[in-house]
């Protein structure tokens, strides 16, 4: 937790103060990180913890924690003290910070939703064991036990839809395509895809192109393949909801491919 006596800057700047840091130096890299913490140094930095709320302090914390610029940042359930609204908050800053700074980050939690939420991979141990190290896709698609499959829960094959990107089902671009066939970007996960193609529900054609980060395409994806990977078959406009997302559950049964 935080130091009670010290004020916010201070916390934020502990461990450069114990690496000898000059104290402008300590000052203005602590303003830096409030800043990017979502804290503006002008109202918090002479705060005490205890004039803060629980968000607010987990939001140090994370200044704290970067305030040396470390390699690797180790983070035990920093979000376990907070409420639910709170936490979500909190893991869409850490996101965001994460995509800024460019750290690596080993994040303690018993919350697998978290987890899929935040990891880039993940490592799920029992007892003291690793049971399964992989990615978030692989985990869902090819749990290592049923300790893992229970341990992800029962809406597995939602979360794996969420973490199916449309570059991992692409096939080979035919040729002779017209030129108004619709373009997704092939980073995007099924239910993203499903908001893009809202806009294009009124198109003939049977499916569409996948672009790589410039833009180019590299791919091809048909609505029938779609709707095999979301376990049915669906005409194109009705492969997703109405409201642009993804059907529900029980029309996600078969995600591996």
């Amino acid at each position: 937790g935080l130091f009670p006596h010290f004020t916010v800057a201070e916390n934020v700047a502990v461990v450069p103060r114990l690496l000898g840091w000059a104290r402008a130096k300590r000052r203005a890299r602590a303003e830096e990180l409030l800043a990017l913490v979502g804290l503006p140094p002008e109202q918090f930095a002479g705060r005490y913890p205890r004039q803060l709320s629980g968000g607010q302090q987990q939001r140090v914390g994370v200044a704290r924690a970067l305030a040396a610029d470390p390699p690797i940042i180790l983070m035990d359930e920093p979000f376990g003290a907070v409420d639910p609204i709170t936490r979500k908050q909190l893991q869409r800053e850490l996101r965001r910070i994460q995509a800024e700074v460019h750290k690596t980050i080993v994040f303690v939690t018993h919350d697998i939703g978290e987890a899929f939420l935040l990891g880039d991979r993940i490592v799920l141990m029992a007892q003291g064991q690793v049971v399964q190290n992989g990615t978030p896709a692989e985990l869902l698609r090819n749990p290592a036990s049923p300790f893992v499959t229970e341990f992800i829960g029962e809406d597995r094959s939602l979360r794996a839809l969420r973490h199916t990107y449309l570059a991992e089902l692409a096939a080979p671009c035919p040729e002779g395509l017209p030129g108004d066939v619709p373009v997704l970007p092939g980073t995007l996960t099924i239910p993203e895809a499903g908001q893009a193609l809202a806009r294009h529900a009124g198109s003939n054609r049977d499916g569409f192109l996948i672009s790589d980060d410039g833009g180019h395409p590299v791919g091809y994806l048909t609505y029938q393949r779609l709707a095999a990977v979301l376990g049915e078959s669906i005409a194109p406009a009705e492969a997703m909801s109405s409201n642009g997302t993804a059907p529900e559950p029980e029309a996600a049964h078969v995600v591996s491919h």
